[in-house]
C-alpha cells in the first residue's frame, strides 16, 4: 500500500458503501466490468464518487492543485486568447468542468478590463456539491459580472463563442488495454471472495480493438520475450469533443491537460501505462484503494482528441505546450503588473508564473489544443504564434 495518510472514519465508510455498490454492479454483470465503468463509479456515482461525494477537491486542503488555484495570473493571461476568439466569433463562453470557480471569476474581471465581456457565461457541472462551490465563489464577483453566469444542465443545442476546458479531459473515463502476443486485451475489473478489487482481461473487441490497432507499438516489444504493453483509449473522451463539434456553429474549443501525441503516448519507458490517483497531494498507481477518496486520472493522447475534432468538421487552430501558450498570450506582461521586481507580491506572482511555464513544472507536462469552427486559419491564434506544434499530432 502506498505511504499515504489513513482517511478518518466518515471517509472510509463513504469509501465503503461505494465499494458495495461497485460489488454489486460487477456481480450483476456477471463477475466483470469494464475499467471504464469502474472510473465511472469511482468518480461519479451520485452522492458517492469522488467528484459528487462531499470531500474537498482542490487547493492545499483537497488532492490537487490545478493552475487557476495556483495564481490568478493563469485566468488573466488566457482571457487575452478568449478575448480573442470571441471578437472573431461571439460573445459567449462556456467552462466546463469548473472546480472551485475560481476560473470563472480571473477570466470575468479581466474581460471586463479589457473591454470585451461575454453575454454570458455558462458553466457545465456534474457535482452538485462543487455547483455549490462555485456559486459560492462566484458570490464575491461585483453583481455584474455575477449575473451573467448561468449553470447548465446539459450542453446547448448549439453554441457559438469559446468553450474552456482545464483539466477536463484525464477525469473522463478511460479504456484500458493491454498488447501481448496473443493479441489486444482489454483490462477490466472483477472481484475477489475477500471483497478486494483486481484487475481482469477479457480479448478486446469492437472499437476499442480498432482504436488499439492504431497505436504505434515499439518494435519489437510484444514478440520478444511475452512483453506487455499498457495503455490507455479513451473513447469517451473523444465521443466528448465529437459532441462538441456538432454543437459549435462558430468558435473554438481551448482544452488544457497535461498528456501527449500518440507517438510519445506509447513510448517503451511508458509501457505500464498513465493512468495515476491523487490523495492529499500525494500520488500513488492504486485505483482499487479507498474507491471514492481518490482522484482517478489519465494522461490525454493529444492525437486522438484532434483526430476527434477534425472527424466532427473542426479545425486544428493549434497544439503548444502551456507554458509556451502562456508566454505567447503576454504572462510576462501581466507578472510585470503585480508590482516591483523586489515587492513580497511580485516575488510571489513570479514563483507562480515559473510554475506555470517552466519545462520542470507544468510548463511542458502541460498542453494547450484548440479546435474551431469558422475561425480564421491564415494568422494563427496568439496563444500559438510561436511554438506551435501541431505537426507532432
Amino acid at each position: 500500500m502506498p505511504n499515504l495518510p489513513v482517511p478518518d472514519t466518515d471517509a472510509l465508510a463513504q469509501s465503503s458503501g461505494l465499494a458495495v455498490l461497485i460489488e454489486r454492479e460487477i456481480a450483476s454483470a456477471g463477475g466483470w466490468i469494464s475499467f471504464h465503468r469502474y472510473m465511472e463509479l469511482a468518480l461519479y456515482a451520485p452522492g458517492l464518487g469522488y467528484y459528487s461525494g462531499g470531500t474537498q477537491k482542490f487547493g492545499k486542503g483537497g488532492d490537487f492543485i490545478t493552475a487557476p488555484e495556483l495564481t490568478t495570473l493563469f485566468g488573466q493571461t488566457l482571457a487575452a486568447q478568449v478575448a480573442e476568439i470571441m471578437r472573431a466569433s461571439h460573445p459567449a463562453v462556456i467552462e466546463a468542468g469548473a472546480g472551485s470557480g475560481v476560473l470563472a471569476i480571473d477570466l470575468l474581471r479581466e474581460l471586463e478590463r479589457l473591454d470585451c465581456l461575454p453575454e454570458f457565461y455558462g458553466i457545465l457541472e456534474l457535482s452538485a456539491q462543487l455547483r455549490a462551490r462555485q456559486r459560492q465563489t462566484i458570490s464575491a464577483l461585483d453583481p455584474q459580472l455575477a449575473s451573467r453566469v448561468v449553470w447548465l444542465d446539459a450542453p446547448p443545442e448549439t453554441f457559438s463563442g469559446v468553450l474552456v476546458g482545464n483539466e477536463v479531459l484525464d477525469a473522463i473515463p478511460t479504456h484500458v488495454v493491454a498488447a501481448r502476443e496473443g493479441g489486444f486485451f482489454e483490462r477490466g475489473v472483477a472481484c475477489r471472495q475477500d471483497g478486494a478489487f483486481v484487475w481482469a482481461d477479457r480479448p478486446a473487441r469492437g472499437r476499442l480493438l480498432a482504436a488499439a490497432q492504431k497505436l504505434p507499438l515499439p518494435t519489437g516489444m510484444i514478440e520478444e520475450g511475452g512483453g506487455e504493453f499498457v495503455t490507455e483509449i479513451n473513447l469517451a473522451a473523444a465521443a466528448w469533443i465529437a459532441d462538441w463539434g456538432a454543437r459549435l456553429r462558430h468558435g473554438a474549443l481551448l482544452l488544457f491537460d497535461y498528456g501527449y501525441p500518440r507517438d510519445e503516448f506509447c513510448l517503451p519507458f511508458r509501457a505500464r501505462g498513465t493512468l495515476k490517483c491523487h490523495y492529499c497531494h500525494r500520488a500513488h498507481e492504486d485505483p482499487f484503494l479507498w474507491p471514492g477518496l481518490n482522484d482517478i486520472t489519465s494522461s490525454v493522447d493529444f492525437t486522438a482528441m484532434a483526430e476527434a475534432g477534425f472527424d466532427a468538421g473542426l479545425d486544428v487552430l493549434g497544439y503548444a505546450s502551456q507554458g509556451q501558450f502562456l508566454l505567447n498570450c503576454g504572462l510576462l506582461e501581466y507578472l510585470a503588473g503585480r508590482g516591483p521586481e523586489g515587492s513580497a507580491e511580485y516575488a510571489r506572482a513570479s514563483v507562480a508564473a515559473q510554475k506555470l511555464t517552466l519545462p520542470n513544472e507544468m510548463g511542458e507536462l502541460f498542453k494547450v489544443l484548440a479546435l474551431g469552427r469558422g475561425v480564421a486559419t491564415d494568422v494563427p491564434l496568439m496563444g500559438f504564434a510561436r511554438g506551435d506544434r501541431t505537426h507532432v499530432l
